[in-house]
């Protein structure tokens, strides 16, 4: 049933033709699709899951975009929605930025983790490149630049796996619910710089985040305030400041060039590639 084109329709034939070719008599239609139901509801039982308070922060980029108007052209250029929810609480963290970049990327983490006041001991984020360089099943190999933000915060980055959404369901619920609350809520609205953008979604992710829960009592922020901001990491002295790798070959001069500026190496390294 998971494969495109396949019907319950198409399956009782086939197991008609196979219960005829062993002589077996086989289901009516009626029946195979009741005992596929029994059986699906089986199979696809859930459990829900508590997390422990201050375990995981799950980070992601909302599918949606949001306008900004530049004053000089009239054109609409799109600004791209970072998310970040706390496991526990639910409690989220929502920024603008202009591109997907690393720079933005490793930005909007600083911000939520200022947000927030504390840092989670696991990361769980998609696999971007801005993230993740190489995907694999067991041991992904995260960018290096966001290994050394996570190692300056002493948190774990655990990629989710690919297709996997469950693995961090909440940053992939919180987006649906964040593109309706705060940029559909938004939409009538015109924005002429991303200060204005991030002021405007600051409101709305109080609303958003002090919003009462429809079956328990309380709201995100009330559960963050009571149960999982003092189970949080500290922040460091000083926050992570963004570096930018780049490989490059030592020429016979003992220089590299970088951003058209000159840097000497030791001699050693000529025609090797350094970073």
């Amino acid at each position: 049933m998971t494969k495109s084109g396949v019907t319950l329709s198409l399956l009782w034939n086939e197991y008609c033709e196979e219960c005829r070719l062993s002589g077996e008599i086989p289901f009516m239609y009626t029946q195979f699709c009741k005992n596929y139901r029994d059986f699906a509801t089986v199979t696809k039982a859930t459990m829900h899951i508590d997390r422990k308070p201050g375990e995981q922060l799950e980070v992601d980029w909302a599918g949606q975009t949001t306008p900004v108007i530049d004053r000089s052209t009239g054109e609409a250029i799109n600004a791209y929605i970072f998310v970040a929810v706390l496991s526990s609480s639910k409690y989220a963290y929502v920024e603008a930025f202009l591109s997907q970049n690393q720079e933005c990327w490793i930005t909007a983490h600083i911000n939520a983790y200022k947000f927030f006041g504390g840092v989670t001991r696991i990361l769980i984020p998609d696999n971007l490149k801005t993230g993740v360089e190489r995907v694999s099943w067991y041991t992904p190999i995260i960018n290096k630049t966001y290994h050394e933000m996570s190692e300056h915060y002493g948190t774990a980055v655990i990629p989710a796996r690919v297709r996997k959404p469950k693995d961090k369901p909440n940053a992939e619920g919180t987006v649906g619910v964040i593109s309706t609350w705060i940029i559909a809520a938004l939409r009538h609205q015109k924005f002429f710089s991303l200060r204005d953008l991030n002021e405007a979604i600051s409101d709305k992710l109080y609303e958003f985040n002090t919003k009462p829960f429809q079956k328990k009592p309380g709201s995100r922020l009330s559960t963050f305030l009571e149960e999982e901001r003092a189970t949080l990491m500290p922040l460091p002295k000083v926050q992570y400041e963004l570096a930018t790798w780049k490989i490059a070959t030592v020429q016979f001069n003992y220089h590299i060039s970088v951003e058209k500026m000159n840097y000497s190496v030791p001699y050693e390294y000529i025609k090797h590639k350094v970073a």
